[in-house]
């Protein structure tokens, strides 16, 4: 059963009063967008509201996403301030991102490194991944490593270098291993949750304020699969 985030049973992994990080669930979107959906922005304001009884409108900034059917770790900012310079360690690649993915094709390589040209389709919301250069194509780079052989699956660990539209998803899908759950990258079945086995698992970065390194890491949902990967 899928369960959506909500002012009550939201999972806080920090919170100080610059930032608040989120492990978001398969199915929370991040900010509002044509479905009309409540995102998971409007959620955590309403968490702060209540937690800390605060009068008119809380101020939340959105610092990067997730795409809908992946889980993990997202950041916001509780002050201007830190949502400035959260912008600048993402913008500037400043932080460390990791990644697990589940796949039932195992890569041709136990570890590798790979670089593609991602072009965007707007009208589909999807990415390809090409070998050389295209036109409107921008590079993408991610190291990654099998850390678990299930029976019939694989778990990939993922380092990005890059941050690109649906830059994992497309790029597993071009070396033959799309993502547990992934229809739009080739997968051939969906998830009973609807979502795609691809967790953001690990974030380290630089704290806005403090400057101390913070190193975040978020449980894997509660799902036979993840559960034995973990």
């Amino acid at each position: 059963m899928k369960i959506i985030s909500t002012k009550d049973n939201l999972d806080v992994l920090h919170e100080d009063n610059h930032i608040i990080v989120i492990n978001k669930r398969v199915g929370d979107i991040v900010q509002g967008d044509k479905t009309g959906d409540k995102p998971l922005s409007d959620v955590v304001k309403e968490y702060i509201k209540v937690k800390y009884d605060k009068p008119g409108d809380v101020f939340l900034g959105v610092v990067h996403r997730l795409d809908r059917p992946t889980s993990g770790i997202v950041v916001f900012a509780k002050t201007s301030k830190a949502l400035t310079r959260m912008n600048e360690l993402f913008k500037n690649r400043e932080t460390k991102k990791t990644y697990w993915a589940v796949v039932k094709n195992k890569p041709a390589k136990p570890a590798d490194t790979l670089i593609h040209f991602l072009k965007r389709n707007e009208k589909n919301n999807s990415s390809k991944a090409h070998i050389k250069e295209v036109p409107d194509s921008k590079q993408a780079s991610l190291d990654y490593t099998i850390f678990k052989e299930l029976n019939n699956y694989f778990a990939l660990e993922i380092n990005l270098h890059t941050g690109r539209h649906h830059q994992i998803r497309a790029q597993l899908a071009a070396i033959g291993s799309p993502i547990k759950g992934d229809l739009k990258y080739g997968f051939d079945r969906s998830n009973a949750d609807g979502g795609i086995h691809l967790h953001a698992r690990q974030l380290v970065f630089t704290h806005p304020v403090s400057k101390l390194e913070l190193c975040i890491v978020a449980p894997v949902p509660n799902e036979v699969i993840w559960n034995a990967v973990k």
